[in-house]
């Protein structure tokens, strides 16, 4: 799925990981985060991560606060109760904390999955499409929470096929084709790279960048 993918994820950086489908980010998403081994290469970890993969990994019967405190107890946490509490606050989520996950609205869930990612404050924030199910209000409050584990030195790493976040969130980008890197660097960088027209959007060159890939592989 992936071939020739070496990359590091730094302090203070958010990195985004973005490709046509099937170009392999969620499979490298799910290997940064050690919940699939490499078949190949290798994976070094400095610090603790949060990852939250497209599919809510909730416990539906489990209420939105008793999932966040079983993760929480899961983390070893000194003070699960507490850190869950605090983390239905930061989340917005206290307005259903006792709902049933499984009679929560798909974007509801999503919100709990993404809260249960950011508990205890990891180093590393890993996001498989996090606002893919979100409305306009409920990506805002999750770019706030992401922008607060860069702003305490902290990373993220996040796969989107809305390119204009790319735009907006991300300070580099990893664009995979086929499982390997099409282009590596910041988003200005792409922008040149590109050939970006004042008048263009960023979604425009992007296309047009796939584009010229295709027609350069023909």
């Amino acid at each position: 799925a992936l071939v020739g993918v070496d990359l590091e994820l730094a302090p203070g950086e958010t990195l985004a990981l973005v490709g046509p489908n099937g170009a392999g980010k969620t499979t490298l998403l799910a290997i940064l985060a050690g919940a699939l081994e490499p078949t190949e290469g290798t994976v070094e970890r400095h610090a603790a991560a949060g990852f939250v993969p497209q599919r809510a990994a909730v416990y539906r019967r489990l209420t939105a606060r008793e999932n966040l405190r079983l993760f929480a107890r899961l983390e070893r946490l000194p003070d699960a109760d507490a850190a869950a509490d605090a983390m239905l606050g930061r989340a917005g989520l206290e307005e259903f904390a006792d709902v049933q996950a499984g009679s929560l609205s798909v974007g509801q869930r999503q919100r709990v999955n993404v809260a249960i990612g950011l508990l205890g404050d990891p180093a590393a924030v890993l996001l498989d499409e996090p606002t893919a199910a979100l409305d306009p209000r409920q990506r805002a409050l999750l770019w706030a929470l992401l922008a607060d584990v860069v702003a305490r030195g902290g990373a993220v790493a996040f796969t989107t096929q809305n390119v204009e976040e790319v735009d907006r969130h991300a300070s580099r980008m990893l664009l995979l084709v086929d499982g390997a890197p099409a282009f590596a660097g910041s988003v200005a960088g792409f922008r040149e790279e590109v050939g970006q027209a004042p008048d263009e959007g960023f979604e425009e060159a992007f296309v047009r960048f796939l584009a010229r890939r295709g027609d350069a592989r023909a």
